[in-house]
């Protein structure tokens, strides 16, 4: 099963007086490359959200996209702390009896004073199990999206490799049709030259000539790094490393094929060749 590196997804969750989107993009990348943009009130979040990410993603530039919205529309409700204004007159109390003179609290700086009103919003450990399964779903999310564009990345590499065994096929059977013309045009040139063909030298010389153009070993290389690929696409786990791996050995393959070869349609071969596998290695970068 092959998935591509490319992928979006989104979610969200409503709660009371609040929203929490969580937003996935990853585009294709060497290796697991993850940045986060989140809100201040969420930024804890985060060492929990790469986890969850770097356990089900390998190969990946992906950004992570985090925020919290409070709704307008809701009133924050802010309790006093009894208790705590309990203490702060008592203390008051006391720091009047040694200085008369001194200004009393204001009702500002009594409501400025740290803990004095607490507020009804969430704390981040009452959020963090819901940012954990919004994080949960927008995974499975991008892994779909992921999955689908792997599918189509792996259609259009069968076309090429079908393509490339037609190739194949048809540079094979060509070879000694190639060594029967030298034959002939050697001959052709020996009677010119000595009247009479030497019938040993024209066989040495084109045996001579069929070792040097013979692909036999480029063609069932280029077939074994096919079949590779087929298997590959078929298979699990991340494949993206292997098959940029094959496309060398398949650039090398059609490099000496070129470099033997003698006939222009040969070349014609190994040139729609590397065509085809240069087009195959553009899709490859975008998978997993």
């Amino acid at each position: 099963m092959i998935y591509s590196m490319t992928g979006f997804a989104m979610s969200s969750r409503e709660l009371d007086g609040i929203s929490i989107h969580l937003e996935l993009r990853s585009v294709n990348s060497r290796y697991l490359d993850l940045s986060f943009r989140i809100s201040d009130d969420l930024r804890a979040a985060e060492p929990g959200l790469r986890e969850l990410i770097s356990a089900r993603l390998t190969r990946g530039k992906v950004e992570c996209r985090l925020n919290l919205q409070t709704r307008v529309d809701t009133p924050r409700a802010f309790t006093p702390n009894t208790a705590l204004l309990t203490r702060l007159a008592a203390t008051e109390t006391a720091v009047l009896e040694q200085f008369p003179n001194a200004r009393p609290l204001s009702v500002s700086e009594l409501l400025h004073w740290p803990g004095v009103l607490a507020d009804d919003s969430l704390r981040f450990e009452q959020l963090q199990p819901i940012i954990n399964d919004l994080a949960g779903a927008t995974l499975d999310e991008l892994l779909a999206t992921r999955r689908r564009e792997g599918e189509k990345l792996a259609t259009m590499i069968q076309e090429r490799i079908a393509k490339m065994r037609e190739l194949t096929a048809a540079a094979a059977p060509r070879i000694p049709a190639i060594v029967e013309e030298y034959r002939t045009r050697l001959t052709r040139r020996l009677q010119e030259v000595l009247t009479t063909a030497d019938e040993e030298r024209i066989i040495q010389e084109t045996v001579l000539y069929a070792a040097r153009i013979d692909v036999a070993e480029e063609l069932s290389r280029l077939s074994a790094h096919l079949d590779e690929i087929e298997r590959i696409l078929t298979a699990r786990g991340a494949a993206g490393k292997r098959l940029d791996f094959l496309m060398q050995e398949l650039n090398r393959e059609a490099n000496t094929l070129a470099s033997k070869s003698q006939a222009s349609d040969i070349t014609g071969i190994a040139m729609e060749m590397k065509v085809q596998i240069e087009q195959i290695r553009e899709q490859v970068q975008n998978i997993e």
